[in-house]
């Protein structure tokens, strides 16, 4: 109760419902958001696949990546990759993902056929982009306008622990305050190491997953905003057309790399349902802080579909349609939430 950034969703998004009712009011259509990204399935309302929208983004910024489908045999699959040239470790996630949901690094071909054996839902695989640093960068244009805005920039700070010669892995992970709330996922992923004694000084990486839902903390970036970086992500964006709203989370070494559009990866691009994750920074934000920085970025998400809309004839999406895409959202939701309660039990 006392760590408001991991709140649930509704937490954030019921006291805002007054401002999207009269944003709804306004372009009279409940569901005007849906032309606000024309390249995404409902402009990227979480029912989108990933796997489809990495492949709108430019081949020198993406992982390489494979599809798994549900019906397709694992074994056709490591096939696939092997064609492919990638190589473990591997990333694999849920291609309708939410929140981190059954993100794992798979180091082995064993580990991926449990893992595929144990998820019956499509499965997106992509390559461990090994670069030290992660962040998420919001960015939205307004499609009548050459130029967008960089509204938010996170890094993201791994959960890390530091031996000191005489405590288990277990003890280390209970002594840090925000690793110690995840010590169920921990004790998971770090489950044959729980016991063992790292040395002193010693930096132990408990998780290579940058979601805050995993414990990685959100730390507020903006200060690193320019018009370079700007720059790069208008040309980016022209170059995936139909994007103009969303957050890209992406892997690098140096930021300068990002910034002069050299050399980084793209892990994913997310379109309406993105956050502005720098506000779950606690040292910089508060929680009405936050509720006023969603409102901010609905405010840009709504030009954004009028535009869309009013010059440019993208349809709204029919309101029973969406609403109808929510409920199957909220379904695939359940299925794999009751995958973590098996996993757990």
């Amino acid at each position: 109760m006392l760590h408001w950034e991991y709140w649930p969703a509704y937490m954030f998004y019921i006291p805002n419902l007054p401002y999207a009712f009269f944003l709804a009011a306004k372009a009279k259509h409940s569901a005007f958001f849906s032309a606000t990204n024309p390249a995404f399935k409902s402009s990227g309302n979480g029912t989108e696949s990933k796997y489809d929208t990495i492949q709108l983004v430019p081949k020198k910024y993406r992982p390489e990546s494979i599809l798994h489908k549900k019906q397709t045999n694992i074994q056709q699959t490591i096939h696939k990759l092997k064609e492919q040239n990638i190589n473990f470790p591997l990333i694999a996630k849920p291609d309708m993902g939410f929140r981190g949901l059954l993100v794992k690094k798979i180091n082995t071909e064993k580990e991926l056929k449990t893992y595929l054996e144990k998820y019956t839902i499509d499965i997106i695989i992509q390559e461990f982009v090994d670069y030290n640093n992660e962040c998420g960068i919001f960015y939205f244009r307004n499609p009548d306008e050459e130029n967008g805005v960089i509204s938010s920039i996170t890094l993201k700070k791994f959960l890390t622990v530091f031996g000191d010669g005489t405590s288990t892995m277990k003890k280390l992970i209970l002594a840090d305050k925000r690793a110690k709330l995840q010590i169920d996922l921990l004790s998971e992923i770090h489950q044959e190491k729980l016991f063992e004694i790292p040395k002193k000084d010693e930096e132990i990486k408990l998780s290579v997953i940058g979601n805050h839902s995993k414990g990685t903390q959100f730390i507020n970036g903006n200060h690193l905003i320019s018009e370079t970086l700007i720059n790069t992500f208008d040309a980016l964006s022209k170059n995936i057309p139909g994007w103009f709203y969303g957050r890209i989370d992406l892997k690098y070494n140096d930021f300068s790399d990002i910034e002069n559009g050299s050399d980084f990866k793209i892990l994913e691009i997310n379109g309406i349902i993105a956050e502005p994750t720098h506000i779950y920074d606690t040292q910089k934000s508060s929680y009405f802080k936050a509720l006023k920085e969603i409102r901010v970025h609905w405010k840009s998400l709504y030009d954004i579909s009028i535009t869309n809309h009013k010059k440019y004839n993208i349809p709204y999406k029919s309101s029973l349609e969406f609403i109808a895409e929510m409920f199957e959202l909220r379904s695939y939701i359940k299925k794999i939430k009751r995958y973590l309660n098996l996993k757990l039990l």
